[in-house]
């Protein structure tokens, strides 16, 4: 096995009794060694206590065992790097930040084989990716969809990853949206508020509590259900009304959980499906005496779901501090709302 390195650890005063548990607890931070990593490192027999390759990660341990993990180096990935431009937010060892334009693919799949985000990461972190998994490859975490911008986490090291998904799947992560909808999700419409699985907490926020899961009849495509799928919440506030009277408003949206289409699927149940969504949004003739032949040509002409995914927030993997970040609205969601009579200036 050729090795990167053989990271030592000795392990401390009051181990927990398994041995899987007091590795996780005493490797040194900079090794970035998920626990995930090491049971592999395990199984494969590169990992030694006192001297002697040990297997078992019940294994017990005592106060000042060594052992020495061979870390191999990471192979390399089937995935080829490309030379995309990347809008970068942040970027440090252990993870990176974009501003993922409208149009690309998170990661490559039969019908994108290239030209996504995970391809012009490979190239744009080239020898900083440390290895997640085994492999140097950044650590996709969650995504958005092909025609939504916004902020996207990945990760550079295989203990960022883990660090990062275990705070996705803790729903600890904060994701704030904005979207262009129409009509106004409002406390006050008794049709709304009529609505299955939909109600309103203080301050107008409409709270959405349903289950998700694919469609029966298209795969494509999630449906909402009661019984059976995923949990899903999703809560929403006006920030601006569109129109005189208000026939689409700008709103944000935050999420509990995070689950596939689940704001576009969500507004759509509650009777407010987002311009442009060419899934779940079907097209509603807006009037020109309300919004006028421009805002009417906006809406027509917008082809994808008016959502942003505008900030992100989240606990460092290493350095423990608490980040949060933002992006702007892209220029296309700028323009709808102003050729809807918004304030352009007053734009969160």
């Amino acid at each position: 096995m050729s090795a990167l390195s053989v990271v030592s650890v000795v392990i401390a005063a009051d181990p927990p009794k398994r041995l899987d548990k007091a590795l996780s607890r005493d490797v040194p931070v900079e090794a970035s060694l998920s626990r995930s990593r090491m049971a592999k490192l395990l199984e494969e027999g590169a990992i030694k206590q006192n001297g002697t390759v040990q297997t078992d990660p019940r294994a017990k341990v005592s106060e000042g065992d060594v052992f020495e993990i061979t870390v191999p180096f990471a192979a390399e990935s089937h995935i080829l790097p490309e030379d995309i431009p990347l809008e970068v937010v942040f970027e440090d060892d252990d993870l990176i930040i974009v501003n993922k334009p409208v149009g690309m693919v998170v990661h490559p799949a039969p019908g994108s084989p290239n030209g996504t985000l995970v391809n012009a990461l490979m190239f744009h972190c080239g020898d900083t990716l440390s290895g997640v998994g085994g492999q140097k490859r950044p650590g996709i975490v969650h995504r958005i969809d092909k025609e939504t911008s916004g902020l996207l986490v990945a990760a550079k090291s295989d203990v960022a990853h883990h660090s990062l998904a275990k705070q996705f799947a803790a729903h600890t992560v904060v994701r704030h949206y904005h979207a262009v909808v129409y009509g106004m999700p409002d406390a006050n419409d008794p049709r709304v508020r009529g609505v299955k699985g939909v109600n309103f907490e203080s301050g107008n926020i409409m709270k959405i509590t349903t289950h998700l899961a694919r469609h029966k009849n298209d795969r494509q495509r999630q449906a909402v259900l009661f019984h059976g799928g995923r949990h899903a919440v999703t809560r929403s506030r006006i920030v601006m009304p569109l129109g005189i009277p208000a026939v689409a408003s700008l709103i944000e949206c935050w999420l509990e959980t995070g689950r596939t289409h689940q704001i576009r699927v969500h507004m759509a149940h509650a009777g407010h499906s987002l311009i442009g969504d060419p899934t779940y949004g079907g097209r509603r003739k807006l009037s020109e005496k309300v919004v006028g032949v421009g805002g009417v040509e906006a809406v027509r002409a917008f082809s994808r779901q008016a959502l942003h995914a505008a900030t992100l927030g989240f606990v460092h993997p290493v350095t423990k501090e608490k980040m949060q970040f933002k992006a702007p609205m892209p220029a296309d969601m700028v323009g709808l709302i102003q050729a809807l009579g918004g304030d352009i200036d007053a734009l969160p």
